[in-house]
C-alpha cells in the first residue's frame, strides 16, 4: 500500500523538499511542533522501526542521520542544537506507516516530550 510518502517521493503531491539524495529525501512537516521542523525518510518503504534489520538498513539509517546533519547546519539549528525522532506505533504518535525522522529546532526543547 503506497503511502503519503511514497506520493511524495514519487512527486505527485508536492512537498517543500529541503533534501535528495538516490535514498533519502526530506522535506517540512506540515504541521510544524517547532520552528524548524524536517521530515527525513528513506526512500524505500518501511513501515516501522520494527522492520529495521541491522544488516541490511544499516547504511540508509546512516545516510538519515548524515542528511539530518546537513540539514541542520542548513537551517542555522546545528550549533545550538536540534532533536532527532522516531516514532513508532499509534501509541508513540505514528501516522504515516513509512519510517520517518522527524528534525525539530529552533526552540528550546523541553524533556519529558510529549
Amino acid at each position: 500500500m503506497s503511502t503519503i510518502f511514497t506520493k511524495i517521493i514519487n512527486k505527485e503531491i508536492p512537498a517543500d523538499i529541503v533534501y535528495e539524495s538516490d535514498n533519502v529525501l526530506a522535506f517540512r512537516d506540515i504541521n510544524p511542533q517547532a520552528p524548524v521542523h524536517i521530515l527525513i525518510i528513506p526512500k524505500i518503504e518501511i513501515p516501522t522501526i520494527k522492520e529495521i534489520k541491522g544488516s541490511e538498513h544499516a547504511v540508509l539509517l546512516g545516510e538519515m542521520y548524515d542528511a539530518a546533519n546537513e540539514i541542520a547546519k542548513k537551517e542555522g539549528i546545528a550549533e545550538e542544537g536540534f532533536r532527532l525522532v522516531f516514532n513508532c506505533g499509534n501509541n508513540a504518535g505514528q501516522e504515516v506507516y513509512h519510517i520517518h525522522m522527524h528534525l525539530l529546532g529552533g526552540r528550546k526543547m523541553t524533556w519529558p516530550p510529549g
